[in-house]
């Protein structure tokens, strides 16, 4: 049981090992053996992770000083998209002529019941990280309740969106380019940026929101059941909060780069549909792919 923390953690980062990996090796037509990448894992695991599971009172007594990191990103991270708001302001886009699809049906239902879940889990977790300046009592309780009930409903629902998207969110060399220009949004100019059907930072986001939510919710379940050594409560503690300032950061990013840095971005998620303008700027990888493709 001492290795079990070790073990959780480690298990959904094979996961993306395995499937970048098992993408890559496809692009590359280079024959795929998972023995050869659990293999490869290990070593990596190994030599970066070591033995520090036996450190572990060294991190625990670190535990409490997370919740003023929690205050700083609910504070912080707005705060930094309100001023983008009004100094730099919304992308701004002609919804009218050509529209180009983007979701289906069964998408657009899955990802709303995945947010609103993943919406309530953030919220609520939230207050439950505060409990104890909020007075406790019959809210935080309520609040658990509710975190436990959406925990529920976001495991049902991230399986079907992570199986399918995960195909498009495999990384991609102009990646790295949308990185080191922030995807266009410091710059009041519209250029076509580097991203495919979804750009680098929606990529992040599926990932952390998509395996990252699979461990928080792993981690969660024992934490609510207690069905583990104190040892492994800790630890488990200690993952849930860290992925946590992680996942609320980039919540508050995912919310305002859907509902105010592109003006209308909103609507594609309700009607499923993209205006070619939009698409020609912000994906402009993916525009090209399909203007090559009807022709």
């Amino acid at each position: 049981m001492r290795r079990l923390a070790n073990e959780v953690i480690c298990f959904f980062a094979v996961a993306m090992f395995l499937l970048i990996g098992g993408g890559l090796a496809l692009a590359l037509n280079v024959p795929f053996n998972t023995g050869y990448y659990i293999d490869l894992w290990r070593e990596f695991y190994a030599a970066v992770v070591g033995d520090w599971a036996n450190s572990g009172p060294f991190f625990i007594k670190y535990v409490p000083l997370l919740k003023p990191l929690f205050l700083l990103v609910v504070v912080a991270v707005p705060g930094v998209f309100f001023l983008h708001y009004v100094i730099i302001g919304p992308k701004k886009f002609s919804h009218e002529g050509e529209q180009i699809h983007y979701y289906g049906v069964f998408a657009r239902i899955i990802h709303w019941a995945a947010a609103l879940f993943f919406t309530l889990l953030v919220f609520t977790g939230l207050i439950i990280v505060f409990a104890d300046y909020l007075g406790g009592g019959a809210f935080v309780r309520f609040c658990r309740y509710v975190h436990l009930i959406s925990a529920f409903g976001f495991g049902i629902t991230v399986v079907p969106m992570f199986l399918m998207w995960v195909k498009d969110m495999l990384p991609a060399p102009y990646d790295i380019d949308w990185f080191l220009i922030l995807g266009g949004y410091l710059s009041k100019k519209k250029r076509p940026i580097p991203a495919g059907k979804y750009n680098a930072g929606q990529k992040m986001w599926f990932w952390l929101s998509t395996l990252g939510g699979g461990l928080m919710l792993l981690t969660g379940f024992y934490l609510y059941l207690f069905n583990t050594s104190v040892t492994n409560l800790r630890y488990f503690t200690l993952f849930h909060m860290v992925l946590g300032l992680a996942i609320v950061a980039l919540f508050f990013t995912h919310v305002y780069m859907s509902l105010f840095a592109i003006k209308g971005a909103i609507w594609s998620m309700i009607y499923g549909h993209k205006s070619a303008d939009e698409v020609s700027i912000l994906h402009s990888k993916y525009y090209e792919k399909i203007k090559q493709g009807s022709k």
